[in-house]
């Protein structure tokens, strides 16, 4: 790079955070955020998710980077807008609600007449075209992120691939910014247009949800047939046209990207025949009320939830698999407590709520975990869980 570029990050979770550690090695960053708890912490080098790499970061004092509460000044004065807010799944318009990154974007165009606009939000199909368009404007460019949380900058450290939309000279700049500041050397680059750097998000996340239904039907098969899972799994996977990974059965694919990116990717096929796309979100509710009925049957007076997070190591329990279960059960009367330390208040969803895990272990009967920990070793006879390789 001849010079530092001036960055803005608007959003700081997992993909935001990442992107600002990483560029402020070699580039001036400012990162901003709507909460003030967030950047009281981040001030403090303490990091507001459960990253052990970022925490490790933010402890060097050689980055280049501030925290800030959002404010339009600080989009005046800068190379790049680097856009990084939540986009969650509307229900009722099958359409990401892109409200925020609307909203920053027309802001950064207002405030500046040169800066690029990197939107890496998970959009629909065709987004950054058609707000191009409107706003007559070609500074706006897609960089898709491939990002896991709890390995959020790791994963940015050392990509799979870099892709960025194709729409503005500053393009290929952009690309070779995030690879100059990666730590892995002769990362794949690929500039395509930025439907098609769209499409590649949503596909990719779909396929891997497609890959976690499968082993999970798998499962279902063989829980019904008394047959060991883990043994036709690691025979399974031996094919190499198969191969490893996202294979280890679980409750049902949850979290913050998968089950969002399918619904979008399924509506966006409203034109298009399709009959793969729908079964992958139709096996994920089917797999949920599978395993809840199978746990029904038991005929368990109390139920423990061990962890509402998705994953070891994690801080989101949005969109857990284990909800979908514990609603099912609930909804048959069945009494439920639930040990999750990321929940201050006594009760979810009128259910019990204790950060104290010997009281939970001694008062629940059956436990239900997505993912086994060390912590349940000793009442393992008490456990219910799908997990067969103590991974992710």
């Amino acid at each position: 790079m001849n010079r530092k570029k001036k960055v803005v990050v608007v959003g700081l979770g997992y993909v935001g955070l990442a992107n600002a550690l990483l560029l402020s090695q070699k580039h001036e960053v400012i990162g901003l955020d709507l909460d003030e708890s967030k950047i009281n912490l981040l001030r403090q080098k303490k990091s507001p998710l459960q990253d052990p790499d970022i925490a490790k970061f933010l402890q060097n004092s050689t980055l280049d980077l501030k925290f800030e509460l959002f404010n339009n000044k600080f989009l005046v004065h800068c190379d790049y807008v680097l856009l990084s807010t939540p986009t969650n799944y509307d229900e009722q318009k099958n359409y990401f609600d892109v409200n925020s990154v609307e909203l920053v974007i027309k802001q950064a165009i207002e405030c500046s007449t040169k800066s690029i606009i990197v939107i890496k939000s998970t959009i629909p199909v065709g987004f950054t075209k058609n707000i191009s368009e409107s706003l007559s404007t070609s500074r706006i460019i897609f960089s898709p992120e491939f990002l896991r949380e709890g390995k959020a900058l790791y994963d940015n450290l050392f990509p799979s691939r870099i892709i960025v939309s194709n729409e503005s000279s500053q393009s290929n700049e952009f690309s070779n910014m995030l690879a100059d500041c990666a730590e892995k050397k002769n990362i794949d680059i690929l500039l395509m247009t930025s439907t098609e750097a769209e499409a590649v998000k949503l596909f990719s996340n779909t396929y891997l949800a497609m890959r976690v239904a499968f082993f999970n039907e798998l499962d279902s098969y063989a829980l019904s047939h008394n047959l060991n899972t883990k043994n036709i799994i690691d025979a399974v996977v031996l094919d190499p046209r198969i191969g490893q990974g996202y294979n280890n059965p679980s409750f049902g694919y949850g979290g913050y990207c998968l089950p969002k990116d399918t619904k979008q990717l399924l509506a966006n096929y409203s034109n298009v025949p399709q009959n793969l796309i729908e079964a992958i979100i139709t096996a994920n509710t089917t797999r949920k009320d599978f395993l809840a009925d199978t746990i029904i049957n038991k005929n368990i007076r109390k139920i423990g939830i061990y962890r509402l997070v998705m994953k070891v190591n994690s801080d989101n329990i949005r969109e857990s698999s284990l909800q979908g279960i514990m609603k099912r059960i609930k909804a048959k009367g069945i009494e439920v407590i639930i040990y999750e330390p990321l929940i201050s208040e006594d009760k979810f969803f009128n259910s019990e709520v204790t950060q104290n895990l010997n009281y939970f272990k001694d008062n629940a009967d059956l436990i239900l975990t997505n993912r086994h920990h060390s912590d349940l070793d000793d009442v393992i006879e008490k456990v219910f869980t799908r997990d067969l390789y103590g991974d992710n």
